[in-house]
């Protein structure tokens, strides 16, 4: 296995990662990112395998853990309770709950609430310059799940601060004081939504808490716990994927002319999350000794999986560098895949394929009026801004 080494907070990394990935992908299946003292799969046929081999999980093995620093501990108290971190046979006890309420029929319904959604806040934007992100990307999917989870539209800047703050711990850049805001965001989040489920214990209405309250298999519920890390999860995941996909795509498609419509939807979003997706790692730990793609991984050892580096494989796509909204979808792998394929995956897609054709046809002349700009939040990979004119 090559060694590879790039800090993944290079400037030009953060703004354009496609070239390193390239250069990856050239040395092998997998190579050793230094920085990150792991291998990491860079080829789609390696990444789609490691995503699906039940050898390799998301949770650390019991006896290989590290400590929990005090500091961290209202974090990780989340954490313990996340579905996105759990593995068999708790994983599927949790995922199979939230799916009796999170059903495709409670997803496909919100059409027309996006769809409205997305003309008001059109109706919104102002003259001249204006940052699309805050106007458009990141109203829809915050006010979606609060609306969906049955919390106060009041609520989406702290909900938004409180998810950034969150999800800031899974960044290169992560510090003690990136820590220190990510444990009190998740205290304070955590003792918001605890009120909401005692409330709908108390009071059930017709939204998700409600629902996921009620979700019952083979005699099993969920947890107060439990609910309040689903609930976070289910903001904190969507929201960051949809408003990274989001202006990503209209970051893409505005340079090349190119627009979506009712017609091309599907195949221009699937080529958004393809081209230039939201998050472009994801970590497994090998759950015994292991040989896999010429490497020999001993139990407790971590892999990275480069989802965005599978997206631009030449073995799958052709010209993978060549942006077409008419390309015939195929399997990206975005979402991950396996036992921990994401679960709002389908209403990030939703979402795009709604509010993009409104966006395009309510401002056919839009453009861009400065360069985006990418954030410095690897192993996320989404825009700091998006100055556009419409």
């Amino acid at each position: 296995m090559h060694p590879f080494a790039l800090s993944p907070t290079d400037p030009a990394f953060v703004q354009d990662p496609y070239p390193a990935y390239d250069r990856m992908r050239a040395l092998g299946d997998l190579v050793f990112w230094q920085d990150y003292a792991m291998p990491c799969a860079v080829s789609h046929r390696a990444v789609h395998a490691l995503l699906r081999d039940r050898r390799f999980g998301r949770e650390c093995p019991p006896e290989l853990a590290p400590p929990v620093p005090p500091h961290l501990a209202p974090f990780y108290a989340i954490e313990a309770h996340s579905m996105l971190e759990l593995e068999p046979p708790r994983h599927t006890r949790l995922r199979g709950l939230v799916l009796r309420a999170f059903t495709s029929r409670r997803i496909a319904a919100l059409a027309p609430e996006i769809a409205a959604l997305s003309h008001a806040l059109i109706h919104a934007f102002p003259a001249g310059p204006f940052d699309l992100l805050p106007a458009f990307a990141e109203r829809i999917p915050v006010i979606v799940i609060a609306r969906l989870l049955g919390v106060p539209e009041t609520m989406a800047d702290q909900l938004l601060a409180w998810s950034h703050a969150m999800v800031a711990i899974y960044q290169a850049r992560r510090d003690r004081a990136v820590e220190d805001a990510a444990a009190r965001a998740a205290a304070d989040f955590a003792g918001f939504m605890r009120g909401y489920v005692e409330q709908r214990r108390r009071a059930p209405g017709d939204d998700l808490i409600t629902h996921l309250i009620a979700a019952e298999e083979a005699g099993e519920r969920l947890s107060t716990d439990e609910l309040i890390t689903t609930c976070i999860l289910l903001l904190n995941a969507g929201h960051e994927a949809t408003v990274h996909a989001i202006g990503n795509g209209v970051a893409t498609l505005l340079p090349r002319g190119v627009q979506v419509d009712a017609e091309n939807a599907e195949t221009a979003a699937e080529e958004i999350l393809r081209f230039d997706p939201p998050l472009h790692m994801f970590t497994r730990y090998a759950y015994e000794d292991i040989h896999a793609f010429g490497h020999d991984f001993r139990r407790g050892d971590q892999v990275a999986l480069m989802l965005a580096a599978a997206n631009r494989d030449p073995a799958v796509w052709a010209e993978p560098h060549r942006f077409d909204p008419d390309r015939p979808i195929t399997q990206n792998a975005s979402f991950g895949g396996g036992l921990h394929f994401c679960v709002g995956a389908p209403l990030a897609r939703l979402e795009m394929t709604v509010a993009l054709p409104i966006l395009f046809a309510r401002c056919p002349g839009l453009r861009l009026a400065g360069r985006p700009v990418y954030a410095d939040s690897y192993h996320f990979h989404g825009l700091t801004r998006l100055m556009v004119e419409a």
